[in-house]
């Protein structure tokens, strides 16, 4: 049986990452801070912590005692060797999203906490508009551009299918602002987030492609001191490796108190 062909290129993401730069990866930091907040209302203290980023340092001042480790599809972890993983800012890169969570929860002990923080649906979003339209407008078609990024509510779904308990899903949005086009694709390329989809077109892109998007850009997104706004949406998955000890949901119908009673209203029949 074939496996399905790749979204993703991973060489060519690699090299991405490889030409980043450490002062323009604000969104990791916002996830670190995000990561930071959440743990802080965890009544627990994790001893055995490992995080899986591409982006090392960022990681290390606040976490100087974990395992660090890159998101190769076959994750460097040990199988229940860990209370806290943390799959930070890359989950929208898996060719196998799914099998990443696999891996953190098959590495987790039993009550071990999960937390992830991935780029969601939203994210670039006027980009997203303004390249479809002006493509559409100059050749009549759509290339591959922008890597398609999950809703919350499939990320939360994600949490499950991977045999985690006790899903929580929210989301932060941010929102930078550009002089120009180019200075927001210059940002994507410092950050290591431009396109590395297999299917993306392999020559140079016309410059009145970008020229054309700039200007739709313009129309419909430019705020009143003339910036261009670019939407990031963090998703934060929090979820928890099963064990006994977690609460579980009663039995249909073993409730022993009727649900007017507790909200202290006047019950009303249904006619049959």
């Amino acid at each position: 049986m074939k496996s399905a062909p790749a979204l993703f290129d991973r060489s060519a993401l690699l090299h991405h990452r490889a030409r980043a730069s450490r002062d323009a990866l604000f969104l990791h930091h916002a996830a670190v801070d995000e990561a930071q907040d959440r743990l802080a209302m965890v009544k627990r203290s994790f001893k055995n912590v490992a995080i899986v980023s591409p982006f090392a340092p960022v990681w290390q001042n606040a976490f100087p005692a974990a395992q660090i480790l890159p998101d190769d599809e076959v994750l460097a972890l040990q199988p229940g060797a860990c209370d806290l993983v943390i799959h930070a800012m890359c989950l929208h890169w898996a060719n196998d999203p799914v099998g990443q969570v696999i891996q953190c929860r098959r590495a987790l002990k039993p009550d071990g906490l999960f937390l992830c923080f991935t780029l969601g649906g939203t994210t670039l979003s006027e980009l997203r508009s303004a390249l479809a339209e002006a493509e559409s407008r100059l050749t009549g078609g759509l290339s591959p551009r922008i890597a398609p990024m999950a809703e919350i509510r499939d990320l939360g779904a994600v949490l499950q299918r991977a045999g985690l308990n006790l899903p929580v899903a929210d989301t932060l949005p941010l929102t930078a602002e550009y002089r120009d086009l180019y200075h927001l694709m210059h940002d994507l390329r410092a950050m290591g987030e431009t396109n590395a989809l297999a299917d993306r077109l392999k020559h140079p892109t016309r410059r009145s492609l970008f020229q054309q998007a700039e200007r739709v850009y313009r129309d419909r997104f430019a705020t009143p001191e003339g910036k261009l706004p670019a939407s990031f949406e963090i998703v934060s998955l929090t979820a928890w490796c099963p064990d006994d000890s977690q609460p579980k949901p009663l039995r249909p119908g073993s409730a022993s108190t009727r649900l007017a009673e507790a909200l202290g209203a006047k019950e009303t029949r249904l006619p049959d």
